[in-house]
């Protein structure tokens, strides 16, 4: 082997061990930066989608914890409303979100109710999503329009039954909580009622006072002050307890209804990847807001009660109410088109 030769590969392996060394430093680098990202963030504003109408439940708790959140994190937590196939819509949005903390989702039950009822889904509420922490809960409500000679579910499972086919309920939309609710009321009482869905619990609970509907099993803080108002008459809570703000309206399986029980609730979720310090910090931030005086009393006054569950305890409760409302849709024969 001659100098030249001898040289050529001594500047080769000069060259990619430069290579090598430029490549690793990168990488490095790129680490680096990616954990200095997730160690300063929140750097601009949070989206916090939700996936109904303003004015119904899951944006009043949505707009409540997304304002205390805020102050908590120090960037503004903007309220995107994207309603829409009973809150998959919104889902589906979100699980194809980069995962970088900067959009989340406030998840209702009827995401769990979705597999059930859907024959496909632009996602996958259990694989494409990180549950971050348990926002609240709180019972339904069996409300009716004042016009109807009821004031007991009792006595209104006996006009329905004199009258089938002439009692309408509502709901914030197909494959929403209010929906799955009253098709378990309706499998178990074997009544003759009809679905009529909206895009949200505000227009439904406004044709509900105006008399376009007669009944719907709403949830507590959209059905509060028009209870307290006069506007809709109270039957029945869908909890196995009586509601602390309507202590004397007896639970549906009390008047009846034996076994019947819905609980709504609403956690945060963020897409899939998610890194572990962004979620740590989430959860931690949303524990002391779910602690904050001020938003407890609030809460109280509807009848929610804040959450408690954390990702890991929150992914396995998701997984059961899944597998749950999958059989109660099969059994009440629900579907959406």
């Amino acid at each position: 082997m001659n100098f030249n030769s001898i040289n050529l590969i001594k500047s080769f392996r000069l060259t990619r061990f430069v290579a090598q060394s430029v490549a690793l430093c990168s990488l490095t680098m790129m680490g680096f930066n990616a954990h200095s990202a997730d160690a300063e963030w929140p750097t601009k504003p949070i989206t916090l989608i939700i996936p109904f109408a303003t004015g119904g439940t899951t944006d009043i708790i949505g707009r409540e914890v997304g304002q205390k959140l805020s102050e908590a994190l120090k960037q503004p937590v903007l309220i995107d409303n994207r309603p829409g196939a009973g809150g998959n819509l919104a889902a589906g949005m979100v699980s194809k979100a980069a995962p970088d903390g900067y959009t989340l989702l406030l998840s209702t039950v009827a995401h769990a109710m979705a597999p059930g009822l859907y024959k496909s889904l632009s996602y996958n509420f259990i694989q494409d999503f990180e549950p971050i922490a348990m926002v609240a809960t709180t019972p339904n409500i069996l409300i009716v329009n004042p016009k109807l000679p009821v004031k007991t579910v009792p006595e209104l499972i006996a006009y329905i039954k004199a009258n089938p086919n002439t009692v309408n309920f509502g709901s914030a939309g197909s494959g929403s909580t209010e929906h799955l609710s009253g098709e378990l009321f309706k499998s178990m009482t074997n009544l003759q009622i009809t679905h009529i869905p909206y895009k949200g619990g505000a227009p439904m609970m406004t044709d509900l006072m105006g008399g376009q509907i007669q009944m719907a099993i709403e949830t507590s803080p959209s059905a509060t002050p028009h209870i307290q108002s006069g506007k809709v008459r109270a039957l029945g809570v869908t909890g196995m307890s009586r509601s602390s703000v309507f202590p004397d309206v007896p639970t549906l399986n009390e008047s009846g209804v034996k076994g019947y029980e819905v609980t709504t609730w609403y956690a945060l979720m963020a897409p899939k990847g998610l890194s572990p310090s962004i979620e740590a910090r989430l959860s931690s931030e949303l524990s002391k807001v779910l602690k904050n005086p001020e938003l407890l009393k609030h809460f109280a006054e509807q009848g929610v009660t804040a959450g408690n569950q954390k990702s890991t305890q929150l992914g396995d409760f998701i997984k059961a109410e899944t597998s749950k409302w999958a059989k109660v849709a099969k059994d009440s024969g629900a579907v959406v088109d």
